[in-house]
């Protein structure tokens, strides 16, 4: 997708999609489990590696499965890969893109504001005890979400993080990517009982990777701890 829109131009654009689908599901509303059951919610996994289909899309892929599997008949899931998108960080910063430049965030945003969208799982790989170059970008230009009245607030956010060793950032990372989700009016959970870490804390540790019953845990924990918030919070009662 071509642009070459400028900060203002971009946030007006951005703006009336994340507008269109803006919602808050805190408080319940009276008929909030009605509804809920008549739509189903959705938690996305939002994989951050510029390597696509690796380590980081299986181990979300773990996560929403076990966020699924919380309530099968009311909770939908969806994992897109930004290795697969152009999102340049410059019109969160106010510098305009070159003319006919690749921007995919416009059309990503009405998606992760939509309504049917309770919880969000941001995935990330990590690079020298942070985030890769592609999640910072992503973050920064969730600008356009604070924008638009917060049109994030309320839904329920975890973050998975895959490192190169056991102990090799992954706490860190987890908790940067968490404070950029903070500023959103988001609503922060980690991993479930009896662990409650602060998010999934993956190791690469090869290519059976996931085979780890650690890894498998800490992924499993989180995602059935996002969709059981997100079920609360849309009031949707106990399956």
């Amino acid at each position: 997708m071509g642009s070459d829109l400028t900060r203002r131009g971009f946030l007006a654009v951005a703006g009336t999609g994340v507008a269109a689908g803006a919602t808050t599901y805190w408080p319940p509303a009276e008929g909030a489990e009605r509804a809920s059951r008549a739509r189903p919610l959705k938690i996305v996994g939002v994989c951050c590696s510029l390597r696509k289909g690796r380590s980081t899309v299986a181990a979300m892929q773990v996560c929403l499965d076990a966020a699924k599997a919380v309530d099968p008949e009311n909770i939908e899931t969806e994992l897109i890969d930004l290795a697969e998108m152009k999102i340049p960080a410059s019109p969160a910063a106010g510098v305009d893109l070159e003319p006919g430049a690749a921007d995919d965030f416009p059309a990503l945003a009405p998606k992760l504001s939509n309504p049917n969208v309770a919880g969000i799982i941001v995935g990330t790989p990590v690079y020298f005890g942070n985030m890769s170059s592609l999640c910072k970008a992503f973050l920064e230009r969730c600008m356009a979400f604070r924008k638009s009245d917060f049109a994030l607030s309320n839904k329920v956010a975890g973050v998975l993080a895959v490192g190169g060793a056991r102990n090799g950032g992954q706490e860190l990372t987890i908790k940067s990517v968490q404070t950029a989700l903070l500023c959103q009016n988001m609503i922060i959970v980690g991993e479930a009982k009896p662990s409650c870490h602060g998010g999934a804390a993956v190791w690469n540790n090869g290519e059976k990777f996931l085979n780890d019953e650690l890894n498998q845990a800490t992924a499993t924990s989180l995602g059935r701890r996002v969709a059981e918030v997100a079920r609360r919070v849309a009031g949707v009662a106990a399956p």
